[in-house]
């Protein structure tokens, strides 16, 4: 098996993958029968730099190529081999956000990404304007912002993108981008499978008073969809990713996709009714829809699959951050007590035992908001936990409560397509570091979503490797063939997982505690108001 392998790398038959996470960028080398075969990561963290949530370009730059230098070094280890040529790749990050040049590729201002929640005005504008709900993440919403606030830069821009673009123009010199990221920047055509004509020209008509000299094209790129090839890895392109200069130009590149997009394809997510959660430091879930919902709801984002189908997204800027400050609390008591525990084995033994909470978690409530949540009306967060005299107040119903606010603003974006939209949803998929203790929190959010929940074994390997699939996809494809046959009968047909259905009193009490949580949110309103960081 590894001389098939090492000489599947010499050939150059293989499909690479990089993802710029929020908190990891991860790279995933898949062979000729998709499966990943070596792997690379760097950590990194976002910074507040004058209260804008960004990353510098050094860190993007210097991050990619300590992630692929991890990757080539993994594969000598195992091959005994220098990784010289690959066959396709793709590039992938965190959706939306601001990354704004001039034209001798100068970036104006620096990257503004999904997490800032500073375009409020421009958001409800835009809402109103286009009929279409604008969130305030999305690349429009940052562009009419500093429209709105005067800011100077704008009538020097000549690209607009996002982190995935960006990285793949500087690969490839390409300005592309795959559907799927494209519908965060910019209100999708589902049946032109590109930015919506009628919504770009009525953003022309309200800008043009400004006169910057740029009409919405002029600085956007090109929407491509799944399967299509979007340029080629230049020599530039493979110096700047591979600093020892192994690694040979040419190898073809498939449209840059966000990690939405990326999270559908590494969990088969890409057919209607079908739907993913991706749950780490934020969390969201994709259902793929049958029709266009009946109204617009601020709530939910209307984005696409990377072949273009239209896609509800419930996107929550919170998750596992303040349960990961929880977990690395108990860590420490633990280690003053003189015990040693891993902290794998940490994260699954309490994640079990909130299985052995109350169902509706004994009367306690709190609230994971790190930063603002759009679903629930912050712009800014306090992590907070509260609880009655009356409360059942113990480690098991700690950890449980703990677990389900993880989910708490999800769950009341999922109750619109669910209850309000009546969607049908036939599987939904897990990933992201919540999964990572199996069953706990697959189970938490079978109950939230009280719909039977998977997760695969490939679950860990993520959006890298969803785009990795999406570059096999577009360098192997036959003809006709498309994106969910292809994953379907070529990557997902025999592989394992693991299905949890709903128990229905866990259900029930996810249920109880949403009543909480929702009544809660005046209690939240008041720690931002009168609690300064």
């Amino acid at each position: 098996m590894k001389e098939t392998i090492k000489k599947m790398i010499l050939e150059g038959k293989t499909s690479l993958g990089i993802e710029f996470g929020s908190t990891r960028i991860k790279a995933v080398l898949a062979g000729q029968d998709n499966m990943p075969i070596a792997s690379g990561k760097h950590e990194w963290e976002n910074q507040l730099v004058d209260n804008i949530w960004t990353y510098s370009m050094d860190a993007i730059m210097e991050g990619m190529q300590s992630c692929y230098t991890d990757l080539a070094n993994n594969v000598k280890e195992q091959y005994g081999i220098e990784l010289a040529q690959i066959g396709a790749f793709g590039i992938s990050a965190m959706m939306h956000g601001y990354m704004a040049f001039d034209s001798d590729g100068k970036l104006l201002v620096p990257f503004r990404t999904w997490r800032n929640t500073m375009t409020e005005e421009a958001s409800e504008k835009l809402t109103e304007l286009f009929s279409y709900h604008i969130p305030q993440r999305w690349s429009i919403a940052h562009l009419y912002q500093a429209i709105l606030n005067g800011e100077r830069h704008v009538g020097q821009i000549s690209y607009l993108t996002t982190l995935a673009g960006f990285i793949h123009w500087k690969l490839t010199g390409q300005k592309v981008m795959g559907v799927g990221e494209a519908s965060g920047m910019f209100p999708i055509d589902i049946a032109a499978k590109d930015f919506d004509e009628g919504m770009v020209q009525k953003f022309d008509s309200l800008v043009q008073e400004k006169q910057f000299g740029w009409k919405l094209r002029d600085i956007m790129p090109k929407v491509m969809i799944a399967g299509e090839c979007a340029g080629t890895l230049t020599e530039e392109g493979a110096r700047l990713l591979d600093v020892s200069g192994a690694l040979q130009a040419g190898a073809k590149a498939c449209p840059p996709e966000g990690d939405a997009g990326t999270g559908m394809t590494a969990t088969n997510s890409v057919a209607v009714r079908t739907g993913n959660i991706s749950a780490g430091t934020s969390v969201f879930a994709m259902i793929v829809l049958e029709k266009e919902l009946s109204k617009v709801y601020e709530e939910l984002d209307m984005v696409t699959t990377p072949a273009g189908n239209l896609v509800a997204m419930v996107h929550c800027n919170n998750c596992t951050s303040d349960l990961n400050a929880w977990v690395k609390l108990f860590g420490e008591f633990a280690k003053s007590a003189g015990l040693t525990i891993g902290t794998d084995d940490l994260y699954g033994l309490l994640y079990r035992k909130a299985l052995e909470g109350d169902s509706d978690c004994g009367g306690l409530l709190a609230y994971n908001y790190f930063s603002g949540e759009h679903i629930t009306g912050f712009e800014e967060g306090r992590p907070l936990f509260v609880r009655s005299p009356e409360s059942k107040f113990n480690l098991a119903n700690f950890m449980r409560v703990h677990l389900f606010t993880a989910l708490g603003a999800l769950k009341a974006g999922l109750d619109i397509l669910i209850q309000q939209e009546n969607v049908k949803i036939d599987r939904v998929l897990g990933h992201g570091g919540l999964f990572t203790t199996k069953g706990a929190a697959q189970r938490i959010v079978a109950a939230a979503m009280n719909t039977p929940v998977s997760v695969m074994e490939t679950a860990g390997e993520g959006g890298a490797w969803g785009i990795a699939l999406l570059a096999a996809y577009m360098n192997t494809k036959k003809e006709g063939e498309t994106l969910e046959s292809f994953l379907q009968d070529r990557v997902f047909a025999q592989s394992q997982g693991s299905e949890i259905a709903p128990e229905k009193e866990d259900a029930e009490g996810f249920n109880i505690f949403m009543e909480r949580y929702l009544k809660g949110l005046p209690i939240e309103r008041a720690a931002v108001e009168n609690l300064l960081c």
